[in-house]
């Protein structure tokens, strides 16, 4: 450790927080938590801002857990009636400051739940009923369990607002106003947010008194560590072969998309051609998306294909690679996106992939993000390429994928279905069934109609984009779910059935 860093302990955390965290390897605050925890452990309302990647969560789930943790020791529990309250715009991001929070809660016999949409209720009903002292929160879930009378947040002591931004980009701050009228006046709050923009300031006036601002870094900068690059193409074809060559390598990367439907088909075509992938979008359900983040964080699947869903909140270790297959359409999402690489003094490579039709929206974009860098023209095999996949990464050129067609003119399911399952599990379904098609020249009838009784699933698992027991026929049904109700998720910009506007965005995210 450095002689001009001060310590945990030296800041004020107390004791069983220093041996969890001396157990996680982390010994060395950050400056975002070197600036913020003296303020926040004694109670103070702080405003935060600092780039991704740069430790907030740490900064706020210390004194979180320090000060109720010191006065209560899981002591005063009760039904329905938390004592602290983290919201957060996405699951992912929910989960993952879980994650960091309850090992630190649990020196102090504190327990934790998580709440968001997407899933049963029931899990998150029985946990407050049975009592927790911090729920980290998407805000429309929280506020139909309010409504349900499951929750109250009249014991609420300390709040803190995560990614307040994106809350805002969202179209929560409305929900989160009312579930923050419901919070007593006089509790400590903390808010977190890269850019004080689009309504965030409100909250600032409205809900903190006598605030300390902690801002570590300017707004928008780039991450130190981070290099950025700009790969020039000539046509898809050539893209479509770069891409390829970036997805592969020894490290972990993400590849970003600007659609579900192109984010699914890629993390396909790679599995097909030999790379491992996975997908991360808003028409998978919730178990779907934790299998394939685990696939990814564990190395079984070194590659994740996303769409902005996973541009904030997910927080995997050592991505080296971050690649703009779509260039964002605003330079938030692009240091949101970029901020996947090069966290906590990691460093990371940036590349965006740009079609001579798009330099002029990317230049500008670029300039917005302040990242100055030259577009350089390459094919999958320019020394610029090699150098940053790394030669160990040889590059296979893809070869063209044959369609199988099932009766009734539609594709089969083992062509189409399964985008939500892990790159191994699936291709080796859909493989299996290709190669049996080809054999018999043709897929037979029998073969449709088996596709139909299983849809279309990789190894006897029902195939993620369909309804249950219903043939995949060509393009499956967006969301999943029973029969053809398909819940909405994260992403989805249009609702189904009689569900108002309102409430349909408000399940879609939280």
């Amino acid at each position: 450790m450095s002689t001009d860093t001060p310590s945990f302990a030296s800041l004020g955390v107390p004791a069983p927080l220093v041996r969890v965290l001396a157990e996680q390897g982390k010994n060395e605050p950050f400056p975002i938590q070197v600036d913020t925890l003296p303020d926040t452990l004694g109670g103070r309302d702080v405003l935060g801002r600092g780039k991704t990647g740069s430790g907030k969560t740490l900064a706020f789930a210390l004194p979180m857990v320090a000060r109720l943790g010191g006065k209560l020791a899981g002591g005063n529990r009760r039904a329905g009636r938390p004592l602290g309250m983290v919201l957060a715009p996405t699951r992912e991001l929910a989960t993952q400051i879980d994650a960091v929070l309850a090992p630190l809660a649990a020196a102090y016999g504190l327990k934790t739940t998580t709440i968001y949409g997407g899933v049963n209720q029931k899990r998150q009903v029985d946990a407050l009923k049975a009592g927790v002292d911090i729920i980290v929160a998407c805000p429309g879930r929280l506020e139909d369990l309010m409504q349900q009378r499951f929750v109250t947040l009249d014991a609420v002591e300390i709040t803190v607002l995560d990614e307040a931004d994106h809350m805002a980009d969202l179209g929560f701050l409305p929900v989160v106003t009312r579930i923050l009228d419901k919070t007593p006046q006089g509790g400590q709050r903390l808010l977190f947010s890269a850019t004080l923009d689009n309504g965030v300031d409100k909250l600032v006036r409205r809900f903190l008194q006598n605030e300390v601002l902690h801002s570590v870094d300017e707004a928008n900068s780039p991450v130190a560590a981070m290099t950025h690059h700009v790969f020039e193409t000539v046509d898809a074809d050539t893209k479509r072969d770069l891409v390829h060559a970036l997805a592969r390598g020894k490290g972990r990367r993400i590849l970003f998309m600007r659609t579900k439907h192109h984010a699914k088909k890629l993390a396909k075509q790679l599995t097909d051609q030999g790379i491992p992938a996975v997908d991360l979008h808003g028409n998978l359900s919730q178990p779907q998306r934790d299998r394939n983040l685990a696939a990814f964080g564990d190395g079984s699947v070194r590659v994740l294909v996303a769409t902005d869903v996973a541009a904030r909140g997910v927080h995997v270790d050592d991505v080296e690679l971050v690649v703009h297959v779509d260039p964002p359409t605003e330079h938030k999402a692009y240091l949101h996106r970029s901020g996947r690489t090069a966290r906590a003094g990691s460093a990371g490579d940036v590349v965006t992939v740009m079609l001579p039709a798009q330099r002029k929206d990317t230049e500008a974009l670029l300039r917005k993000a302040a990242i100055a860098v030259t577009p350089v023209a390459v094919r999958h095999d320019s020394p610029r390429v090699t150098e940053l996949v790394g030669p160990a990464a040889e590059y296979v050129k893809p070869q063209p994928r044959q369609e199988q067609h099932g009766s009734g003119g539609g594709r089969s399911g083992a062509g189409r279905s399964g985008g939500g399952q892990s790159g191994a599990g699936r291709s080796q379904g859909a493989n299996a069934q290709r190669k049996r098609a080809a054999r018999d020249g043709a897929a037979s009838s029998s073969a449709g109609a088996s596709s139909q009784r299983s849809g279309g699933s990789g190894q006897g698992r029902p195939a993620q984009g369909s309804g249950q027991g219903r043939p995949a026929q060509g393009r499956p049904a967006q969301g999943t779910g029973q029969g053809r109700s398909g819940g909405m998720r994260v992403g989805d910009t249009v609702g189904r059935g009689s569900r108002s506007p309102q409430r349909t965005n408000r399940r879609a995210q939280g």
